[in-house]
């Protein structure tokens, strides 16, 4: 799955120069609060349900958007003044993400210890290296999909749809019809597994780049589930019998993504050097500053129930991007293999010391909640506590 956010920048009489995206969502929601909490530039009520139906019609997604000429943020993608508030630094960054070394992982005498991996138990978020992707395999895949985006909105109309039997779609926003506003990105997702989609239907102008993306994340993902399973104490393989690399690639082009927590069980993300990307710990946001050739590896919701609240999923999002650049982020989803199975702790990790901390439930029950609520952070893997 790849996001693409790209770099929007607003023409006000007031100022006639350069606003950045989130200074455009400041200036323009000051005075939008009428009875319905909402309104256009011309004074006027502003109908959400009608926006959302022109604005999915159109099929032009937000470059499309800016492509048509926009001159000024439409109400849709609009948040609320507490919502942008919220979005301020409220001080300096508490601490960073820990890089962790893969090299030499697949010795399993040389194996990172356990303990390299307490960045997936206090933030739920690490940066890996070395991880054996190649630099060129990287860059070749952020740009062939920034290539995608790129494009006219009439060479990506045809892939534009909400639900997908071919496993690829183009669309803005996967909770736009729930949000209270709308995210600025677009989004491409290519489902690669657990079974492969016809290849004929990824766009040509990256088709070859995503194919090689899966192929070595495949082996990454692996590799990253033994890890996590071994600093449970658990065998290697265990993590990987339950699950399968559900690539789900989504370039992003307003906050760029909301507040939220991953449902799966890990999250590989490739970002480019524009940054953005932000990770909760405590009451503090810390920044995910890119690092050159890295990778960033999240903790899903499945994996903090299956451990036991060992792991930690936490929240994270995106800012609006402000750069000159659009900016690419390119996700994969590690997702269980069997939907209709049942998933809870593992046994191992339950005691009369240390209860279940969650119930029983399966994963089309988890993401059938997940679909019905907007993104709004960790309030989803509570609902499943025992």
């Amino acid at each position: 799955m790849s996001f693409f956010l790209p770099r929007v920048s607003f023409l006000t009489p007031t100022t006639a120069s350069t606003i950045p995206l989130t200074l455009a969502y400041i200036d323009r929601t000051r005075n939008r609060s009428r009875a319905m909490g909402v309104t256009d530039s011309g004074g006027q009520a502003f109908d959400r349900a009608q926006e959302f139906k022109q604005f999915e019609e159109s099929k032009l997604g937000v470059k499309g958007l800016l492509d048509s000429g926009l001159a000024s943020l439409p109400p849709l993608f609009i948040h609320r003044p507490e919502t942008l508030s919220y979005l301020r630094p409220t001080g300096p960054r508490p601490c960073s993400i820990p890089t962790i070394n893969l090299s030499g992982c697949c010795d399993s005498a040389r194996r990172p210890a356990p303990p390299s991996l307490r960045a997936a138990r206090e933030l739920g978020f690490l940066q890996v290296v070395n991880h054996g992707v190649p630099v060129e395999v990287l860059d070749r895949t952020v740009a062939a999909v920034k290539a995608f985006h790129e494009q006219p909105a009439e060479a990506k109309v045809r892939i534009y749809r909400r639900q997908s039997d071919t496993g690829v779609s183009f669309f803005s926003n996967v909770d736009l019809s729930l949000s209270k506003a709308a995210s600025w990105r677009d989004t491409l997702q290519v489902r690669l597994g657990p079974k492969l989609v016809d290849t004929e239907e990824i766009p040509e102008v990256c088709r070859n780049e995503v194919l090689e993306w899966n192929q070595q994340v495949e082996r990454l993902g692996s590799i990253l589930l033994g890890l996590l399973s071994e600093g449970l104490g658990l065998s290697p393989g265990k993590l990987q019998e339950l699950t399968c690399l559900d690539t789900t690639m989504m370039p992003d082009l307003t906050v760029g993504l909301t507040s939220h927590a991953d449902p799966g069980v890990i999250t590989v993300l490739l970002q480019d050097q524009v940054g953005g990307l932000q990770v909760k710990h405590g009451d503090e946001w810390v920044e995910v500053t890119p690092v050159p050739s890295a990778l960033i590896v999240n903790i899903g919701d499945i994996l903090q129930i299956m451990s036991n609240d060992e792991y930690k999923s936490v929240d994270h999002r995106v800012l609006a991007n402000s750069s000159q650049e659009p900016r690419v982020l390119i996700v994969v989803f590690c997702n269980p293999s069997n939907r209709e199975n049942e998933f809870g702790p593992f046994p191992e990790l339950v005691s009369s010391d240390k209860p279940a901390a969650f119930r029983q439930f399966t994963f089309n029950e988890y993401m059938r909640r997940f679909f019905t609520k907007e993104l709004d952070g960790k309030s989803q893997i509570n609902y499943f506590r025992a």
